[in-house]
């Protein structure tokens, strides 16, 4: 016989208790922290957030992105909460009213957790890889303030390498502790963790150690900054040069769905990562578990020909990397071989003969590649 216990939660499980989100109400199982009772509304009612992570048990409640002003408690108890809320740690009450976006209180709240997140991370985005997929980028321009306030030096740390895949950019980093949480329930053995205290907390690997479990190469995907990029990719290309595209493979790893993202330029593969939600968060995979990849899938595995390509990925529009507009792009059809009656082209370049210029031994219109330096005399 299930205990007492079991049966209270299942009833509590059950129950709906009605809450209003800046004038919208809408009913949520007991349990559900208002955080999540706004992504089910969607839009601007949802608050931001930079540490909580619905996949990772634990998360929420240190970056403080996501107050709220709590204007009645419940039907029961309608006083309001004296001070601002996590919505990420506070779970709804039947009757509870909720301002996110309609209170002024919240946005100077948030202008000001913003302003506390700058103060330490480098004005880099320029030459950042995480540029134009930013959360903290978004974060700044939709609730930061247009300048600063503070005077003193920033705190910098030298660039770590965490084995021959991932960079650790520990100046960027905002303490958000996701790699942690993810490194600590998806793999066997974490060996990386927050060191020291206060302004002096860091990233960092025990004892210098490099991550080479296969799993580890999600702490990519779960970092909201450019603190953690994968060094396959780094530097090569802009995020919104690229298109990605929905791929599948069979992967021999039980654990990897197989299901990810190619960001591909051309026929080019540039980097492979997991799916992504509108809250940049892991996609659930088609059979109902979090799409988490393996390395193998993501360092290893950059031909189209390793993929089944499903087609383009939705990207919502107000990202930067939507502007490529490449949902619909046909290839266009060469016109040459028609006009000339079924002939191929044939570049008129091999002209050593006369000027001694191409190297001897390479015809340059049988190159399946643009001619380089090296074909050259």
């Amino acid at each position: 016989m299930r205990t007492l216990r079991e049966k209270i939660k299942k009833v509590a499980e059950q129950q709906l208790f009605k809450v209003t989100i800046d004038n919208i109400t809408i009913e949520v199982p007991a349990g559900t922290t208002i955080l999540n009772a706004a992504r089910k509304i969607g839009g601007e009612v949802a608050p931001p957030a930079m540490c909580y992570y619905s996949k990772l048990q634990g998360s929420g409640g240190k970056c403080r992105t996501c107050l709220v002003e709590v204007s009645k408690g419940s039907e029961k108890d309608p006083r309001p909460m004296p001070k601002l809320v996590a919505s990420c740690r506070t779970t709804v009450m039947d009757g509870m009213e909720v301002k996110n976006i309609t209170s002024q209180k919240v946005q100077e709240g948030r202008a000001g957790v913003v302003e506390f997140l700058l103060i330490n991370h480098p004005l880099d985005c320029p030459i950042c890889d995480q540029a134009g997929e930013c959360h903290l980028q978004d974060l700044s321009y939709e609730h930061g303030k247009n300048g600063t306030r503070y005077e003193f030096q920033r705190r910098t740390f030298a660039k770590v390498d965490l084995g021959d895949k991932i960079q650790l950019h520990m100046t960027r980093c905002i303490l958000c502790y996701r790699c942690v949480f993810a490194a600590d329930q998806l793999t066997e053995k974490r060996e990386h963790g927050v060191l020291d205290r206060g302004d002096h907390g860091q990233i960092a690997t025990f004892i210098q150690k490099n991550l080479q479990n296969d799993f580890i190469g999600n702490v990519i995907d779960v970092c909201p900054v450019g603190a953690l990029t994968d060094k396959t990719f780094r530097f090569k290309n802009r995020v919104w040069f690229t298109k990605p595209v929905d791929a599948h493979r069979n992967c021999d790893n039980p654990k990897c769905c197989g299901e990810v993202q190619l960001w591909m330029r051309g026929d080019e593969v540039f980097r492979v990562t997991a799916r992504k939600d509108e809250w940049g968060e892991i996609k659930e995979a088609s059979n109902g578990k979090t799409g988490w990849i393996c390395n193998e899938c993501r360092f290893d595995k950059k031909k189209t020909t390793d993929w089944v390509i499903e087609g383009p990925s939705h990207i919502d529009r107000h990202s930067v990397i939507s502007q490529g507009h490449y949902v619909g792009v046909h290839q266009p059809k060469e016109t040459f071989t028609a006009v000339m009656h079924g002939r191929a082209p044939k570049l008129l370049m091999d002209i050593h003969t006369v000027s001694e210029v191409n190297k001897p031994n390479i015809d340059l219109s049988l190159l399946e590649r643009p001619a380089h330096s090296t074909d050259f005399k």
